[in-house]
């Protein structure tokens, strides 16, 4: 625990002679949960950029049809056959 305290540069509080665990982690604590909570806000715009795109996509190809439908023409053996008097 200390090297990790040394690590980040840590001092101990005044009138303390190293660095408590309570401290440390009180200071963490905070750190790790604007982190997350950051995090949380930058995935959101992240699917949201992503939701917009795939929106964007799938209107691009419904303009775009894929098959002709043509017109249905009379010229089969039924309509020569029922062709009205």
């Amino acid at each position: 625990f200390l090297e990790t305290a040394a690590y980040f540069c840590m001092k101990p509080k005044m009138g303390e002679k190293e660095v408590s665990p309570h401290s440390f982690f009180s200071i963490w604590h905070e750190f790790s949960s604007d982190f997350k909570d950051l995090w949380k806000k930058e995935n959101k715009l992240i699917l949201q950029e992503r939701v917009k795109e795939a929106e964007e996509v799938c209107r691009q190809k419904k303009g775009k049809s894929l098959y002709n439908i043509r017109p249905k023409h009379d010229s089969g053996i039924v309509s020569k056959n029922c062709s009205p008097p």
